[in-house]
């Protein structure tokens, strides 16, 4: 799925530690409907508006941990599609486009008892990300036309 970073909530970065970069549902439409609520792993890339790559020969694709529903911690009245991605990023991205492949499923969302089993869960997730897609089947994925 493709489409652009628009401001969120805030949550991601400040409250838990773990910016995302919030999908522009009117974009996405009705494929975020085709897919269940929950964590998954996959892989993103930043595109600039125009469609220009963010570099002047491939941009980097970047693993990312992707949160797909309604954020039960925070009661949400919309569907959101959030992913992190695991790289230290200068500054934000607003406004450019992102690139999403989902690769597999992690687990289901739910609320936790708290903000801190929440972050650690969160924390988990990463993990589980990272060494997911150090798959050589996964690998292969960043050969894909998508990212082109």
């Amino acid at each position: 799925m493709t489409a652009t970073v628009v401001q969120g909530f805030g949550r991601g970065g400040k409250l838990l530690g773990c910016p995302t970069a919030n999908m522009d549902m009117a974009q996405i439409g009705h494929l975020a409907d085709t897919v269940d609520a929950g964590i998954y792993f996959g892989w993103a890339q930043v595109v600039n508006r125009d469609g220009e790559l963010e570099e002047e020969t491939s941009a980097p694709v970047y693993k990312a941990a992707i949160s797909i529903g309604w954020n039960p911690q925070f009661g949400n009245d919309e569907k959101t599609v959030e992913p992190h991605l695991l790289h230290d990023f200068p500054e934000d991205f607003y406004g450019q486009d992102l690139r999403v492949m989902i690769v597999g499923f992690i687990r289901p969302e739910k609320a936790f008892e708290s903000m801190e089993a929440l972050i650690a869960q969160i924390r988990d997730d990463v993990r589980k990300t990272d060494a997911a897609l150090e798959n050589p089947r996964h690998k292969r994925l960043l050969e894909d036309d998508f990212w082109r």
